[in-house]
């Protein structure tokens, strides 16, 4: 398998509302899903939509009293309505604009409202009650569920995935030459930028609960702050230079390249620049190889080629 994955954590602001304050700008700026999809039309790209359950959803009390929740106040943020009283919590067509796209983009679960799978306060009935509310959410406004995506690649309660008929999941990817860069000094991080490391093609494979794992290969905004613009002005941007040689190692060896976003990283000019950049190379590349461009259910479904939809069967807790 020779393929280009992308896959997109969409979030709103359900993917700040555990922190001390929501960043507005990121978190309400749904115009940002619609000129990311416009771009993605453009190269005819398309992607793996993992989008928050409650997106799903047109109203709400804010309460959510029997769902059961890793903290007392996990919901206490949630302003309840509708998105005509609280734009940045509900869909409000978005979830339909993705999937009336002309790429053909995959829509999948990411937890009904942005838990953290591995994280030890989430228990089992936390886990259930995030799986079915997602499922039950997509299901009510005509979408079915195939892939997920953990929030914060934090995996944990595979077997609950499985139990409700999800396929696949996107694993912990490999550690890449950025993680650490921020504690090191620019002249070090300038010198592997410029050595060409290339971040790793992954291997999906069929896990111990029958879901596939298409791990991750890279976060494209992950070298951010003042070492990116460092070595935007001196060199170039480093994680599209490690984005376009991820790509050309996937035309050119057996194995995915996986790429990931939040819709929320595309803040200024130069972060839609770059997400351009790459498109144009996906295109070029796919032009002249044979390099495909993926969604997760696609990949999982050529592993699963007996079976590409897992029949539900919900379960409780222990």
């Amino acid at each position: 398998m020779t393929a280009v994955v992308l896959s997109v954590d969409a979030e709103l602001a359900w993917g700040f509302h555990d922190s001390s304050e929501v960043p507005e700008r990121r978190a309400v700026a749904s115009e940002t899903w619609e000129r990311l999809l416009d771009l993605l039309d453009e190269f005819d790209v398309p992607a793996t939509w993992a989008i928050v359950g409650h997106l799903f959803i047109r109203e709400c009390d804010g309460e959510h009293e029997d769902h059961a929740t890793p903290t007392d106040d996990w919901f206490d943020d949630d302003p309840g309505g509708s998105a005509a009283s609280a734009p940045p919590w509900f869909g409000d067509g978005l979830v339909e604009a993705v999937a009336d796209a002309d790429a053909g983009h995959e829509i999948g679960g990411h937890t009904f409202s942005h838990v953290a799978f591995g994280d030890e306060r989430t228990t089992r009935d936390v886990a259930i009650a995030e799986t079915r509310a997602s499922v039950e959410a997509a299901d009510d406004a005509g979408f079915s569920l195939q892939s997920f995506v953990f929030p914060g690649n934090d995996v944990g309660h595979r077997d609950v995935l499985a139990a409700y008929g999800f396929t696949c999941y996107r694993g912990t990817r490999p550690a890449l030459w950025y993680d650490d860069a921020i504690l090191r000094s620019v002249a070090k991080t300038v010198d592997l930028t410029v050595s060409g490391t290339t971040p790793p093609l992954v291997e999906p494979t069929v896990d111990d609960h029958g879901l596939v794992n298409v791990p991750a290969s890279m976060y494209l905004f992950g070298f951010e702050g003042w070492p990116r613009t460092v070595l935007e002005r001196s060199w170039a941007d480093p994680m599209l230079r490690a984005a376009k040689r991820g790509i050309d190692r996937a035309a050119d060896e057996e194995g995915v390249f996986h790429l990931w976003l939040h819709p929320s990283d595309l803040v200024a000019e130069r972060d839609f620049r770059r997400l351009r950049a790459v498109l144009e190379h996906v295109d070029a590349v796919r032009e002249a190889t044979d390099l495909a461009v993926r969604t997760m259910g696609e990949v999982a479904a050529d592993l699963r080629p007996e079976d590409p939809v897992t029949e539900r069967t919900p379960i409780g807790p222990r």
